[in-house]
């Protein structure tokens, strides 16, 4: 993992546009850490790394809307290993509250399911695309200032 890490760590804003799409999607991958190195260890601008990262997290929420989109529960469950119990549940949940759910898509584990299950319900992809980018964004503002503020 850490030859992983600073490969994106050599390639500055755009690396840490690469790791949040990675951990925006479903393979477990934490962009945290490479916002954290970044900014500890290179003299990167700390909100346009936020930027880059939110950016490149948006998109990784986008594609596992996308799939839930083109999928069903049953074959989403199967392709990306997150059980159907947890997929329903939360489409269900979901399904009640609307796309400004989206919001908590940077929340480990529940975040994958919840993008998806926006997907499924096709929920309105510009209110997904807004409230995903409002909490990625407030989550790498605190991780950025936090990694600041111990250099």
């Amino acid at each position: 993992m850490d030859s992983l890490n600073q490969f994106f760590i050599e390639y500055g804003y755009w690396g840490m546009a690469m790791a949040s799409f990675l951990a925006g999607t479903f393979v477990p991958f934490s962009s945290e850490a490479v916002m954290g190195a970044l900014l500890v260890t290179t003299g990167m601008d700390p909100m346009l790394t936020v930027i880059s990262g939110t950016i490149g997290n948006v998109l990784g929420s986008m594609f596992n809307y996308f799939i839930g989109r083109i999928g069903s529960i049953e074959q989403i469950s199967h392709w990306m290993h997150v059980k159907e119990r947890r997929l329903r549940k939360t489409r269900d949940y979901v399904e009640k509250r609307g796309s400004w759910l989206a919001a908590f898509s940077f929340l480990p584990i529940f975040g994958t399911a919840i993008s998806i299950s926006l997907g499924i319900l096709r929920a309105n992809v510009w209110g997904v695309i807004f409230w995903s980018f409002v909490g990625k964004f407030t989550r790498y503002l605190i991780v950025a200032y936090s990694a600041v503020a111990i250099r």
